[in-house]
């Protein structure tokens, strides 16, 4: 009895084991466990998705107040009747809905790409040139080619993000360190202040073009039509359709390259290929809203203090996130000197100017930078 209590030297378990002395592998927590913080954050976050929304139907810079545009929404005759809340619901409110969730979807998506890919934290959708790529091209478009119409600024915007990146791309992917992460952020920074030296030499010489420059480059989604955001749209979904398959890849590539290739991955050309994703999905934000700082910075570094290093929960969290901090803070534009609206730029720039300095300043930045996981 003595030996079947205890066990000999190479018997099996004893009744009277030490907890401290148990092996690792006998942890009693199921892997799902682990997701559930996912799946209640996601869940969360959408359902919040859902009320901005409805908030932002009902709410607006105008003097319709919330009742009549609810009673609008619910079909009701005599507010249906009425052709100024029509314009204001169906022509104003619900293309800036849309457009915000579709702006804060692409920024946080590409955001937790680009800093997975560069394995820097702090990188944000500027890194590849696309917002002074954009710029560059609006300036083009005014000075040279007379384009005045709000549709043909955003063509402009598109064309000259998706310009810059791919000049970032093929730069980045030449020579001996081709698709390395310092190569990537250092073509993009140079491209990037030398096409903001153009754009400001162009700007010099044209009083008129800086008039309308200086309203797109202050980033904002007053006077969005329905056609533009849903010319937007299959860029964007094909954009989160390329990050969707870049999960495991990532996943892979934040253990290391040399890992990376030993699980049959190649590490360059998952760069170029995440590279394109965040080109698509910054240029048609940009394309739509202007220039939107800290976004798709903040929105990943959010969403890896639920999820940790699992790749693709940090790009459906990120994703969902921005789409809030998104249409809030558009919501918030409307009312805050009323009837007058902010740029919703500056009130993103207001949160996070002093949110950045707060994260460069803990120790937990690093260790929640894309480092390796499992998808």
């Amino acid at each position: 009895m003595l030996v079947a209590q205890q066990g000999g030297p190479q018997g099996g378990p004893t009744t009277d084991a030490d907890p401290a002395t148990a092996p690792a592998e006998a942890d009693p927590a199921p892997a799902p466990h682990r997701h559930r913080p996912t799946l209640w954050a996601a869940a969360g976050l959408t359902a919040l998705l859902l009320v901005l929304a409805l908030f932002s139907l009902l709410i607006g810079s105008g003097s319709h107040p919330m009742g009549r545009a609810l009673d609008f929404l619910l079909g009701d005759p005599g507010a249906r009747a009425d052709p100024q809340l029509r314009l204001a619901v169906m022509d104003v409110r619900v293309p800036r809905t849309i457009a915000a969730v579709l702006v804060g979807v692409a920024l946080g998506t590409a955001g937790a790409l680009l800093q997975a890919v560069t394995r820097n934290p702090l990188a944000e959708t500027g890194l590849l040139g696309v917002n002074s790529g954009a710029a560059l091209g609006v300036v083009i478009g005014l000075t040279y080619f007379g384009v005045s119409s709000p549709a043909g600024i955003l063509v402009w915007a598109l064309v000259g993000g998706m310009a810059a990146s791919a000049v970032v791309l093929l730069l980045a992917a030449s020579g001996r360190a081709a698709g390395s992460p310092l190569r990537l952020v250092l073509a993009g920074s140079a491209l990037g202040a030398t096409f903001h030296g153009m754009t400001s030499y162009v700007l010099l010489g044209t009083q008129s073009t800086f008039d309308v420059y200086r309203y797109w480059t202050i980033g904002s989604l007053a006077g969005i039509k329905t056609s533009t955001t849903l010319t937007m749209l299959p860029i964007v979904a094909v954009g989160l359709l390329i990050a969707l398959g870049a999960g495991r890849p990532l996943s892979a590539l934040a253990l290391g390259d040399d890992s990376a290739r030993s699980l049959g991955h190649r590490p360059a050309r998952i760069r170029i290929v995440v590279a394109g994703a965040v080109t698509l999905l910054a240029g048609a934000a940009v394309a739509l809203a202007g220039p939107i700082a800290f976004l798709g910075l903040l929105a990943p570094y959010a969403a890896r203090t639920v999820t940790g290093p699992r790749m693709s929960a940090q790009l459906l969290l990120s994703a969902l996130v921005a789409a809030d901090v998104m249409i809030a803070a558009d919501i918030l534009a409307r009312v805050i000197i009323r009837p007058w609206e902010t740029p919703v730029s500056v009130l993103l720039a207001l949160v996070g100017g002093p949110l950045l300095i707060w994260i460069a300043r803990t120790n937990r930045m690093t260790g929640l930078g894309a480092s390796g996981a499992n998808a």
